[in-house]
């Protein structure tokens, strides 16, 4: 796989480069989601797809990078360490070109939810993009973690970009059986089971699932087409929760509203304040 720079106003699309015949050219956008639990997964209208790409496009949107081509030869992102640190230590070892034009963002104006099944997720008004995250497992090694970010100055890559995947070990045997995290392993994820976590050295932090939840969450908003200014709320919420937040917000009139970012605006967006060394040394 390989990120290529693009112009201002391309937007991120993914490219199948082992399809030889048909569109190989996908968008990231909420609208070219095929809804599943277990990770984002993007197709176009002949069919082509990528899956878990959440990981990647939390990296590009953490970074502040708006437009891109993703160059990939197989139907799956790869998992790498589980987390999108290595993503974030590639885009910032490369540099982030600054376009001449301005950035496009989309402002909540009122408050949208949607609810399934015990699950949450709210867009709210907010000037700035705050991630707010509550989870509850019945798993003593998880059980139940908060946390609220504001995602300006960095606060990505210092905060959420090294927090792992994490699963149930009887989640691995499904995920597999779907076609899914092939490579998966302890190196690129952190699973428990009741009371135990199986990976070696354990958390990365004591919170690190509900951080990854916000890590799947940013990559997921970035399907918006541009950055998200207002407040999300995910309560116990996954991909496909986020995913019809965001489809909720578009089919509301006045929910959302796209403004132009001038200067004062362009320096609440995540990415801006990014200090490379900054980024935490694991992986």
């Amino acid at each position: 796989m390989a990120i290529r720079p693009a112009a201002a106003g391309h937007g991120i699309w993914f490219r199948r480069t082992d399809i030889e015949l048909g569109d190989a050219m996908i968008p990231a956008l909420y609208d070219a989601v095929d809804r599943t639990p277990l990770c984002t997964r993007i197709v176009n209208d002949s069919g082509a797809s990528v899956s878990t790409i959440e990981h990647v496009m939390a990296a590009l949107a953490g970074t502040g990078v708006h437009n891109a081509l993703i160059e990939i030869d197989g139907p799956e992102v790869p998992i790498l360490d589980g987390s999108s640190v290595p993503f974030v230590r590639g885009i910032m070892a490369r540099g982030i070109r600054q376009l001449n034009a301005p950035i496009t963002a989309w402002q909540v104006m009122k408050p949208v939810t949607v609810e399934r099944e015990g699950a949450r997720a709210t867009l709210l008004p907010a000037d700035r993009l705050r991630i707010e995250f509550h989870i509850d497992f019945a798993d003593a090694a998880i059980g139940r973690q908060s946390k609220v970010l504001d995602m300006a100055n960095g606060a990505f890559a210092r905060e959420l970009c090294d927090s792992r995947t994490f699963c149930r070990l009887a989640d691995v045997d499904t995920m597999q059986k779907n076609g899914l995290a092939l490579g998966g392993s302890l190196d690129n994820a952190v699973v428990v089971d009741g009371e135990r976590v199986l990976t070696p050295g354990g958390f990365r932090h004591h919170d690190e699932p509900v951080r990854h939840k916000m890590l799947d969450a940013l990559g997921d908003l970035a399907l918006a087409g541009g950055p998200i200014l207002g407040h999300y709320i995910g309560e116990r919420a996954g991909h496909v929760m986020t995913n019809t937040l965001l489809r909720a917000a578009f089919a509301t009139p006045g929910a959302v509203r796209p403004v132009t970012c001038d200067a004062e605006v362009a320096a609440r967006l995540p990415g801006k304040g990014l200090v490379r060394d900054e980024i935490p040394a694991v992986a």
